[in-house]
């Protein structure tokens, strides 16, 4: 479970759907028009400055992930020449608790097998690996997802090269709906608990950690979700009739 999702639950209570319109003038000649009195600047009001400060954080963000994959050799510093088969079967052997027969991804071991060569590739986990400069330094890196059975979870991965080694820099799991990747920066898109919003998370290269980071996530209206239903209208009603809520 990834560990946004307690905060992102608690984002979620706190929601309130904001509502704007803009008004345009008709028939402006396009003279100079008075804006009205401007309004007086108010600063931020800092509400409970006796307040104890917190310790601790309170939720366990795993902001960056840099680990050498061990096992895995790149052909002449090319990542395309990188098995990503063999890459998702060097995790599974080097994380025992995820993927073991009590692991919570453990289903996903026996799906790989039909990755290579023979095998069914409808049940394949693997999703098509993607190439792009995500560190700067002018070579490809790699992004691997991968489905976690029996979960409904995704895999997000990011390898880069470094001095004839593979490294990850990038590894997140979550019920994923849409990865983006824009310039240097990865975007994570999954469903939210409120029908017709979604989470985005955005991940950004770190010169500093040399590492992907978890840098923003956002709670973002969709333009879908639960909306108003008209009754249907019978001989003995208008057809104006008021609308009711219907659910999801």
């Amino acid at each position: 479970m990834s560990p946004r999702r307690p905060a992102r639950t608690a984002l979620t209570v706190a929601v309130v759907a904001l509502l704007s319109a803009t008004a345009a003038a008709c028939g402006d000649t396009g003279g100079l028009r008075g804006a009205g009195a401007t309004p007086t600047a108010v600063s931020p009001a800092k509400l409970w400055p006796d307040l104890r400060p917190a310790s601790s954080p309170a939720y366990p963000y795993d902001v960056a992930t840099r680990e050498v994959v061990k096992g895995i050799t790149v052909p002449g510093d090319d990542i395309r020449a990188v098995d990503p088969v063999a890459v998702v079967e060097a995790e599974i052997k080097a994380r025992p608790q995820d993927y073991g027969s009590k692991g919570p991804y453990h289903a996903t071991v026996d799906r790989l097998k039909d990755c290579r060569p023979g095998g069914d590739r409808a049940r394949c986990p693997l999703l098509k690996p993607y190439y792009r400069d995500l560190t700067g330094d002018g070579r490809d890196d790699m992004t691997l997802g991968f489905r976690l059975y029996p979960t409904n979870q995704t895999g997000v991965r990011v390898y880069t090269v470094e001095k004839h080694r593979l490294v990850k820099v990038l590894s997140d799991n979550d019920a994923i709906i849409g990865v983006e990747l824009a310039g240097r920066t990865l975007i994570e898109r999954s469903p939210g608990d409120i029908s017709g919003y979604e989470y985005r998370a955005t991940w950004v290269w770190d010169p500093e950690q040399r590492a992907m980071v978890f840098s923003r996530d956002e709670f973002l209206r969709t333009g879908g979700g639960r909306h108003a239903k008209k009754a249907t209208p019978t001989p003995s009603t208008s057809p104006s009739a008021s609308p009711s809520a219907s659910a999801r």
